[in-house]
């Protein structure tokens, strides 16, 4: 594989096709359009991509106040490429971001049956009645 990592966007016919081949545009909750899926992901505060030459395999993003909060999101690897250390790359690369930016409270939200390999990464459940993990670095 002749991969590297960007913090470019990628194009929307990408972002698209890898959402839908991660499934994860499937677990979103509400009605968005592709367009304002893609629009998501451009507000976004640091969003980072890895391609397999010009083929988006792996991407997440994050939206964040820039001082101490952040919350990842849309974390999503192709299937054909999972199990290649490409998810935690890209967690790995948004959590560089923000010691670098000095936030230490990190959020997420875990698709349904993932929560494994966020707690192999350090983070941790909340409590029932506050669902969603974070990582305090």
């Amino acid at each position: 594989m002749n991969s590297y990592i960007t913090d470019k966007l990628p194009t929307f016919e990408q972002f698209v096709n890898l959402h839908e081949a991660s499934g994860l545009i499937k677990s979103k909750k509400g009605c968005y359009t592709r367009e304002q899926l893609y629009q998501a992901a451009n507000n976004s505060w640091y969003h980072i991509s890895i391609y397999d030459q010009d083929k988006l395999i792996a991407f997440g993003r994050m939206i964040s106040d820039g001082v101490y909060q952040a919350l990842i999101c849309d974390v999503m690897v192709d299937p054909t490429y999972q199990k290649q250390g490409l998810g935690k790359q890209i967690i790995e690369e948004l959590l560089t971001k923000c010691k670098e930016s000095g936030i230490q409270s990190i959020q997420l939200f875990s698709a349904k049956g993932k929560q494994h390999f966020y707690k192999k990464l350090g983070f941790e459940e909340r409590e029932l009645d506050a669902p969603g993990m974070t990582l305090i670095i």
